[in-house]
């Protein structure tokens, strides 16, 4: 890999989206985005809220997450990075969104 293109991990921890523990004592299990780019990280957010109300292919993704369980916020993040790896792919590839064919994420 060259020093211009990042996976989708390095990515999300660069937008401030990587899930870190902060194991200690008997808090154990919860993880919370942070670090990064936080104009990103708000700026995706409000991407993502809109999208899970608005965009198909978002909003089937946050509904079929809330459906699972998961809390609304933990299924909001996730349509950040999906977000996220969707406009990643485009640019790598020099696509358009195309919401009618096969996504890149």
């Amino acid at each position: 890999m060259n020093s211009y293109t990042l996976d989708r991990k390095e990515i999300a921890a660069l937008a401030g989206l990587a899930p870190f523990n902060r194991d200690s004592g008997t808090m154990r299990g919860k993880r919370a985005i942070w670090g990064g780019r936080a104009e990103v990280r708000s700026l995706l957010y409000m991407v993502a809220l809109v999208a899970s109300r608005s965009n198909n292919t978002i909003k089937k993704f946050y509904e079929k997450l809330v459906q699972a369980g998961k809390p609304k916020k933990v299924a909001l993040t996730a349509c950040m990075r999906k977000i996220l790896t969707i406009l990643n792919a485009m640019v790598r590839d020099n696509q358009p969104w195309n919401p009618q064919g096969k996504q890149h994420a």
